[in-house]
């Protein structure tokens, strides 16, 4: 029996099973506020451990929080977390940290170059590639309007 794609597609939605919109923000709510607790928590750690500020703070508090979601990515344990509480592990930093771990893990059998290094920016690049173009134009517009700077 050959389907044609409409046909295949009814036959996939129908076998789809149902997803509640309420509980997936729910967990992605729950998820996401419990990775901002811990992201507080590490700064004002940073902040009462290492008499920083609450600038200086940031930069570490990240730095942990991307190295807290590798290892976790590494165990297997990050993805896990993710099947459950979908976009409220992959809005965080966390989320894209994870997803460059996994590809790296994913392709390092190719090797470091052609394997993790081509691959593992396939999922990530456009989140760069935007992250900069914006900064660009915010960076443009306090350059024409005089904001912010000295």
């Amino acid at each position: 029996m050959t389907m044609s794609p409409k046909e295949y597609q009814n036959f996939a939605k129908n076998r789809e099973p149902s997803r509640s919109v309420l509980a997936n923000c729910v967990r992605a709510f729950l998820v996401g506020g419990l990775i901002s607790i811990v992201g507080q928590a590490i700064s004002e750690a940073f902040m009462y451990g290492f008499h920083m500020s609450r600038t200086e703070a940031g930069n570490p508090t990240v730095a942990v929080l991307i190295l807290i979601s590798v290892i976790m990515t590494c165990l297997g344990v990050y993805d896990k977390i993710a099947q459950w509480a979908g976009a409220g592990t992959a809005v965080p930093v966390t989320g894209f940290a994870n997803s460059m771990c996994s590809a790296a893990l994913e392709h390092r059998a190719e090797g470091l170059v052609l394997g993790v290094g081509a691959n593992m920016f396939k999922l990530a690049g456009s989140v760069i590639v935007y992250g900069v173009v914006a900064a660009f134009f915010v960076g443009l517009v306090y350059f024409i309007f005089g904001i912010g700077g000295h």
